[in-house]
């Protein structure tokens, strides 16, 4: 069970179809939005309520712009998610009943492990961010900037506190409909960590490696990779043979106070570093009308990173795995939330030469940051080096093994 936004559900994709070929039965549940992610990859799929990308483009989404840092970010979105949690629960219930165990994702883990608890089910997490708290760095979902030894394990546990009053209601609704007798959330958890509550995660140790000072049970899978057999549009492959590798731009999920200027200075970038570029559309609206760029809506990711000059992403924890996957430059564009921590690992590892941050964004930030990506080899000798070490890893096979013990 996952909720949010694409980038929160697709890596399950991948996931179920391959646990699925090892025999399990599985079941996705999240946003009918997302269902067609699913089709032909032998994975069920159970709907629940709630429109991520009519929320995020509700007047309170659009306030999430108004804060300027990270702490307000996560208490409005915080106010947003609690309804939206009450409003999931019943279907989650549904699709738990019956079922053999309970794979929680870091969005929705505390509800979760109170549903397991509450059908007497076994759970895991599976966790595409790294939630716990930690000395080694920032709170990724407060933007990741250390704040020393001390400050990073407070933060740490700061989030994790709002993240259980987001589903506060919705374990009085597991009471008041469903009949669950339950202790409370943070109790609920304490006693999850003493136990050692298993818990991978979605990505590798060559991009993120696993804190010294986390407990035991808490494991770095490698990536998930999506499930999605598309192959590129026409247009886009006709334009791809129509001159130099392009630089793909595109904020996924991510909405932007004002797409059209937002727009502009995307294009001027794009020119001043004499680039030609692909625009995706995503849920920021963005558009380009030129000879030598084009607007795209939702592409498949795997088939066309690898034959760009450099991506300029959102640095959500999705897309981020799939430009590293391509080995291709970046220009990360941190929107909110864990992408100020994805962005800083890229810069960390080399493959991008600077983030520039949605606030900052302008053709003249922009421009030459691309400049750097594409012209300096280094950037891209070193994403393809990551690249080759995503390969060789397995990132499901640690999931098979934690529901063989689950079994057990």
């Amino acid at each position: 069970m996952t909720a949010g936004s694409r980038g929160d559900v697709a890596p399950y994709t991948g996931l179920g179809a391959a646990l699925a070929r090892g025999g399990h039965e599985v079941t996705l549940v999240t946003h009918a939005l997302f269902e067609p992610l699913t089709a032909g990859s032998g994975v069920r799929f159970h709907p629940t309520p709630v429109d991520p990308h009519a929320e995020l483009h509700s007047e309170r989404g659009r306030g999430l712009h108004t804060s300027t840092t990270g702490l307000g970010k996560l208490l409005r979105v915080v106010s947003m998610a609690r309804s939206a949690a009450e409003e999931m629960t019943d279907d989650l219930v549904r699709a738990a009943r019956g079922a053999d165990a309970v794979l929680a994702a870091g969005a929705v883990a505390p509800l979760g492990r109170a549903i397991a608890e509450g059908l007497t089910l076994p759970s895991l997490g599976l966790f595409l961010q790294p939630q716990h708290p930690t000395r080694e760095f920032g709170a990724p979902m407060l933007g990741g900037r250390s704040l020393g030894t001390v400050g990073n394990h407070l933060g740490g546990l700061a989030v994790t506190t709002a993240v259980d009053q987001v589903f506060t209601r919705a374990l009085r609704r597991l009471h008041t409909r469903h009949g669950m007798t339950l202790p409370g959330l943070t109790a609920i958890r304490r006693a999850h960590e003493r136990a050692r509550w298993p818990v991978l995660h979605g990505f590798s140790e060559a991009v993120v490696p696993r804190p010294r000072d986390w407990r035991p049970g808490l494991e770095i899978a490698g990536y998930w990779w999506p499930y999605d057999t598309r192959t590129l549009p026409p247009e886009v492959e006709e334009f791809l043979a129509a001159g130099p590798a392009p630089v793909f731009v595109g904020l996924g999920s991510a909405t932007v106070p004002d797409p059209e200027r937002l727009s502009g200075e995307i294009v001027r970038a794009l020119r001043a570093a004499g680039l030609r570029g692909i625009i995706q559309q995503g849920w920021a609206g963005l558009a380009a009308r030129t000879d030598d760029m084009i607007t795209v809506g939702d592409v498949p990711h795997a088939s066309l990173f690898p034959r760009t000059a450099a991506v300029v992403h959102h640095a959500g924890a999705g897309t981020t795995a799939a430009v590293l996957r391509a080995g291709v430059p970046a220009v990360p564009v941190p929107v909110q939330f864990d992408a100020g921590f994805w962005a800083a690992r890229l810069v960390a590892l080399g493959t991008a030469p600077c983030a520039v941050p949605l606030r900052r964004l302008t053709a003249g930030a922009l421009a030459p940051a691309l400049r750097r990506a594409v012209g300096d080899p280094a950037h891209r000798d070193r994403a393809q080096d990551v690249a080759r070490r995503l390969a060789e890893e397995d990132g499901v096979a640690p999931v098979l093994a934690a529901l063989d013990r689950l079994a057990k």
